[in-house]
């Protein structure tokens, strides 16, 4: 797995893991339930992609979608 991007929010991961899916590329938020279970604020929320997604994803979250 690959960190494609780091939030400061649960609600930012979402939208990140939303726009990443709506591509066709499969997203986790490894530290969605960390923080939801333990009400904690984290330094960052990662959202990951499978290794051979990682370039896609970051060109999606970029914006240029390709």
């Amino acid at each position: 797995m690959t960190t494609v991007a780091e939030c400061s929010s649960t609600d930012e991961a979402m939208v990140i893991r939303s726009l990443l899916a709506d591509s066709g590329v499969n997203a986790f938020v490894p530290d969605e339930l960390t923080v939801t279970y333990r009400g904690m604020t984290q330094p960052s929320i990662r959202v990951q992609v499978a290794d051979e997604d990682a370039e896609t994803a970051r060109s999606i979250i970029a914006g240029t979608g390709q």
